[in-house]
């Protein structure tokens, strides 16, 4: 005779709420000493999603399209030859190459400007595609009293070359927009890190970086309010970095958790 009892009903999963607050892979289930087929692929598609963002390319031709008409653009290069030499010495790519370098002295001027505004590849180029130059028009939009240099679109670059090419155009502050390392829950991450009064070999202490700037995290606005911000106390107080705090009174709380804002490392 079979048995007509009901199974047992299955526990409440004691994960789910954890999960419900972060992208996170946790609690996942087990079949055997494996994961369950579609938590399987989702790793397995995270993981290229992340290797694309780091190996693909920049496109700089759209990116100097989309940015506002009459802005002057200048393109520079890294020392990193290409993206082989730029992800095994990262040193090159915190320097320019030497026609970029001469360029640069060509377009020098006095007085100096306010800001320059950088956007470099880094470790995510899905990032740079979709996120720079909305980025920056949400920026520029607020400090419309600032004489802002030529954008520098620099190809394998990574934090500390925007120092160079603020001394080179004569800028006091620099702000550099960077595809941020990507990660298993996103691949798509944009920084921004500024400097004020920069100099080669500025250490990572003396950048106040804002990150997570992508469609699940930081948007463009709230993350363009934040960087005016620092921008402006940083222009009054002739600093940025450990000495520089955000006021986050100030500003409006993002939705869910809020992103990191502080002095950031130069892991691109």
């Amino acid at each position: 005779m079979g048995d007509d009892r009901a199974p047992a009903p299955r526990p409440p999963d004691p994960w789910a709420r954890f999960r419900a607050a972060t992208p996170a892979r946790i609690g996942l289930e087990r079949y055997g000493d494996g994961l369950p087929t579609r938590d399987l692929l989702d790793f397995q598609l995270a993981h290229a999603h992340a290797r694309d963002a780091v190996h693909g390319v920049v496109d700089f031709d759209r990116l100097a399209a989309l940015i506002e008409p009459g802005r002057p653009v200048l393109r520079v290069h890294s020392g990193a030859r290409d993206r082989a030499a730029y992800l095994r010495r990262p040193d090159l790519g915190r320097r320019l190459d030497a026609e970029s370098r001469a360029l640069l002295d060509l377009e020098r001027r006095d007085p100096a400007y306010d800001v320059v505004f950088v956007i470099c590849d880094g470790l995510s180029s899905a990032a740079v595609n979709e996120h720079a130059a909305p980025m920056l028009e949400a920026c520029l939009s607020l400090i419309p009293d600032w004489t802002v240099a030529p954008i520098v679109l620099a190809a394998q670059g990574r934090v500390a070359l925007g120092d160079e090419v603020c001394v080179r155009l004569n800028a006091k502050l620099c702000v550099v927009l960077i595809g941020e390392r990507p990660g298993l829950s996103v691949a798509d991450s944009l920084g921004v890190y500024l400097t004020w009064s920069p100099r080669i070999g500025n250490r990572d202490g003396d950048r106040n970086c804002i990150s997570n700037i992508h469609a699940n995290g930081l948007s463009y606005g709230l993350a363009a309010k934040k960087l005016a911000w620092l921008m402006t106390h940083a222009r009054r107080l002739g600093l940025t970095g450990v000495g520089l705090k955000e006021d986050a009174d100030l500003l409006e709380a993002p939705s869910g958790s809020p992103p990191f804002v502080g002095y950031g490392e130069d892991v691109p």
